[in-house]
């Protein structure tokens, strides 16, 4: 019997959705929306450019049109990814053949944002996927139009591997697996590969995995299986597992139904569960996976009126876990967003520990470097016993490499460490300067989060009084 099987979805009161949003019409088969603990980001229609919103996740109620954007993209966004490691940091992937970094502010954005930390251009083409590494800092992953896959070193601005002459056609999904050692990927010729991208070896792939003409989707589980989405010969929609060491034979293969949307897979490693989220469908079935057969198990199906533009995922860590909720999405309608909650019913007020295992938490194991010089690093996980407490993020600094300035960084050098033993040794008096500067600042901030509240009460005391 799961522990699962009770499992019951909750769209949340309309006051807690984010209204307003013109959420974009591009036809790209990506989710549109990426969630952390501290924002929601969104990608949004936008005149001659590309544009994605990133709002606190306490904003919700009425978004004003003059909200700002990240608005660098010269082309429509396709897809957006926040760093795992960092909640203030999103990669974006456009039409304008770009990829770019971002570092939101720490309370969200207050101007619209131009420009990123960093632009890594190396695509010849739209790309239409971003995704980081799970468990090395500022390794992050692009696939292109170009049917080309890149992985860059965020931290110096390169592109560090490129896996040019695998893929004939359109690359449809690329995931990595938990430790980030290998990469699937779906791709328009109806191969499902397992790449090793630091030697640029196939480890294994599956012809026709699903044989319908509609896109594949694959992810990586946490043993190592491979779980998909397709069509197959008779348009009817699939999922299958695999096992990468053999792939001749699906482990299990379930046909569902007729309807023509891509099944976005959304997976939690903590529990076994897949949510399955049809673009354009207006429901999200899940199952759990097992090593008894028929391995993927239905659970239930969550089922709403209005049919789904996109959606985003929240990690573990940002879920309560006193109500024991065990997922959150965040549902794209046309003109807005709206947080759906799973939750398993427990009569008991106490921690819940069989339905939160130690999950993995913001800390990157390594860095760049040592994972492209051949690292490897599980996840280092978190108790959330007490609920997770976000840490300070870092800036993300990117110190671009170029060979012709090989010169001028060995005189920077030299220089910089001055400067340093300068600065850190500040007087009393400006140290007291910089005290006073931050208190006010404090107030400041706390002044303004009183009045987001206040203004907050009047827009739903306002939205109740007929006008």
């Amino acid at each position: 019997m799961s522990k699962f099987r009770h499992v019951f979805g909750q769209a949340v009161k309309n006051d807690q959705c984010y209204d307003d949003i013109r959420v974009s019409r591009v036809t790209w088969d990506s989710a549109f929306c990426a969630v952390n603990p501290k924002f929601v980001a969104i990608i949004v229609e936008a005149s001659g450019g590309g544009a994605f919103m990133v709002l606190p996740l306490h904003k919700t109620g009425r978004i004003d049109k003059a909200y700002p954007t990240v608005c660098g993209h010269t082309g429509p966004v396709l897809d957006i990814d926040w760093c795992p490691h960092n909640d203030q940091v999103i990669a974006s992937g456009s039409e304008d053949c770009t990829v770019m970094v971002w570092q939101i502010p720490e309370n969200g954005l207050v101007t619209s944002m131009p420009e990123p930390v960093v632009v890594l251009e190396g695509h010849s083409k739209r790309v239409g996927i971003v995704t980081w590494h799970p468990t090395a800092r500022n390794v992050l992953l692009s696939a292109g139009c170009d049917n080309v896959i890149i992985i860059w070193n965020v931290g110096t601005g390169e592109a560090i591997i490129t896996l040019e002459d695998m893929h004939p056609d359109i690359i449809f999904s690329v995931c990595w697996n938990r430790n980030g050692s290998l990469i699937c990927t779906a791709c328009k010729d109806k191969k499902v590969r397992v790449i090793d991208p630091r030697k640029e070896d196939i480890v294994a792939e599956k012809d026709k995995a699903h044989e319908g003409a509609r896109p594949i989707r694959a992810i990586f589980l946490s043993d190592g299986k491979v779980f998909t989405t397709g069509f197959s010969r008779m348009s009817e929609r699939q999922l299958a597992l695999w096992d990468p060491d053999n792939m001749e034979e699906p482990v299990s293969v379930h046909e569902m139904d007729t309807s023509n949307g891509v099944l976005l897979p959304f997976y939690d490693p903590d529990t076994n569960v897949v949510y399955l989220c049809g673009k354009g469908d207006s429901s999200i079935r899940y199952f759990e996976i097992t090593d008894e057969a028929p391995f993927v198990h239905y659970l239930n199906t969550f089922t709403t009126k209005e049919p789904q533009r996109g959606m985003g995922y929240m990690p573990k860590r940002g879920l309560d876990v006193n109500k024991c909720e065990i997922a959150r999405f965040y549902k794209l309608h046309e003109r807005k967003c709206e947080p759906i909650i799973m939750t398993v019913p427990r009569k008991s007020d106490l921690f819940q520990d069989d339905l939160y295992p130690d999950t993995a938490g913001p800390e990157a194991p390594m860095e760049a470097e040592e994972w492209f010089e051949g690292k490897n690093g599980d996840p280092v996980l978190i108790s959330l016993k007490h609920g997770y407490i976000p840490g300070k993020n870092r800036d993300l600094k990117v110190v671009k490499k170029n060979i012709l300035d090989n010169k001028l960084s060995k005189n920077t050098e030299n220089t910089t460490p001055a400067i340093k033993t300068a600065t850190s040794t500040p007087s009393i008096k400006s140290e007291a300067k910089l005290d006073e500067v931050l208190k006010e600042m404090k107030s400041l901030r706390e002044l303004v989060s009183s009045q987001e509240k206040r203004i907050a009460k009047l827009e739903q005391q306002l939205s109740k009084m007929d006008i």
